[in-house]
């Protein structure tokens, strides 16, 4: 039998070529979005970080970390946004 829910992490890192109100209107762009479709959502800012290697030649970026109950089709949708959207340099969507 499929399970309905499932608990997952989404780790976001945004560009350092954004500035602070940026960084935040995209977190909280994203943040309504997970919690429209999901429950028990924590957010962890981490705030900025150096990169392991150099993405699109930025050598630091804002990692953001959402833990999230949600049903099985919202990652998939939730990475398609994150892909599309000006400003996010990675993400990783990953069942706990």
């Amino acid at each position: 039998m499929a399970k309905i829910n499932e608990t997952y992490e989404a780790m976001v890192i945004f560009s350092s070529k954004l500035d602070e109100e940026g960084v935040n209107a995209l977190t909280a762009k994203f943040d309504d979005m997970i919690k429209a479709e999901a429950e028990n959502v924590e957010i962890n800012v981490w705030g900025k970080r150096k990169l392991a290697y150099a993405i699109n030649y930025e050598t630091e970026g804002t990692y953001v970390l959402w833990s999230f109950t949600a049903k099985t089709d919202f990652p998939a949708e939730l990475e398609r946004v994150l892909s599309i959207t000006e400003g996010v340099i990675r993400f990783l969507v990953t069942v706990k």
